[in-house]
């Protein structure tokens, strides 16, 4: 039998346990009465993807922070309106709901019971460390297939064809993720590439992470300005140059906001170079705790959840 095609699965963790806990019921509790639905909905989560798609490698890309100085440093609007609370020497307490709050810590202790990475870096989002993960990835003569597994649009700009690197959204839940590759990207949002989506995404802005975008400049308009001149650097050198495919109020909007386009590219666009350190990313067959994975999955009431996971590794 030829040997299994390396598969690396790139998980964008918070994006993942906030849809778990809005979507598995807060009645879901531990003996003692503590909402676990976010914990269980992972670890569901888990063992269906890696049933479903047998990774040889996996990473739970993490954030270690979720508002980085250099993005607020570069444009302060940067998700903003989601601070719950300013706290001295930070860019602010992220708003979270109180009953979620207290499963993170539960969910990182029992990646770390199964043996399953889990990677943040201090001053970087989990994009980043996807990001940086997949430059490393495709640095490489003989990379592995990559999926990223999110539901955050921003990490399409990472879409590349020729290794692959395909995002698989989850738009319709984990049990039917919508497959995103270049073809997507053409048919939907009218660009032909991953960096193109980046520069279409600049271009249009999203209130959701606070970021204006060129007035007047929406999604479609963006793609057509990128068909034509290639990205935002030929857009922009076509504006300074008065070129005639600009129409004059498309001009004048893209001069006004000559500020924001200019520290835009470094907010939206992933760190392919986040100071990951080695990282040992084989997924485990065999858990790293056994007896402590009883324990946190007795205390919890998450036998269940924890056994799928289990078994979903085993047949690795």
């Amino acid at each position: 039998m030829a040997e299994r095609t390396e598969k690396l699965l790139l998980l964008d963790t918070a994006s993942l346990y906030f849809r778990a806990y809005f979507g598995v019921p807060e009645s879901v509790k531990a003996p003692d009465g503590t909402p676990v639905n976010a914990v269980r909905g992972l670890l569901d989560m888990i063992a269906t993807l890696v049933t479903a798609h047998r990774p040889t490698r996996l990473v739970m890309c993490w954030d270690d922070d979720w508002r980085p100085q250099f993005r607020v440093d570069a444009i302060p609007s940067y998700k903003a309106h989601r601070v719950a609370a300013e706290v001295p020497g930070t860019t602010g307490a992220e708003e979270v709901p109180d009953t979620l709050a207290p499963q993170v810590p539960i969910i990182a202790e029992a990646l770390a019971l199964l043996g399953i990475a889990r990677v943040g870096v201090p001053g970087y989002e989990a994009d980043d460390v996807i990001g940086t993960l997949v430059a490393r990835e495709v640095a490489k003569s003989d990379p592995a297939v990559v999926e990223v597994i999110t539901g955050d649009r921003d990490l399409f700009q990472l879409v590349d064809d020729t290794v692959p690197v395909r995002v698989l959204y989850t738009v319709r839940g984990i049990r039917d993720l919508m497959t995103v590759d270049q073809a997507v990207l053409k048919e939907k949002y009218g660009v032909p590439s991953g960096p193109a989506y980046a520069d279409m995404a600049a271009l249009r802005g999203d209130p959701s992470d606070g970021l204006p975008g060129v007035p007047g400049i929406g999604e479609k308009t963006a793609a057509q300005l990128i068909h034509r001149y290639g990205s935002l650097v030929g857009i922009l050198a076509a504006r300074d140059a008065g070129d005639a495919g600009l129409t004059a109020t498309q001009r004048k909007r893209l001069v006004e906001a000559a500020d924001y386009l200019q520290v835009a590219p470094a907010v939206v666009r992933v760190a392919p170079d986040a100071p990951v350190g080695t990282i040992d990313d084989r997924l485990p067959t065999v858990v790293a705790d056994a007896d402590g994975l009883v324990a946190l999955a007795e205390k919890w009431g998450l036998s269940s959840s924890v056994k799928r996971v289990v078994d979903a590794l085993a047949l690795g």
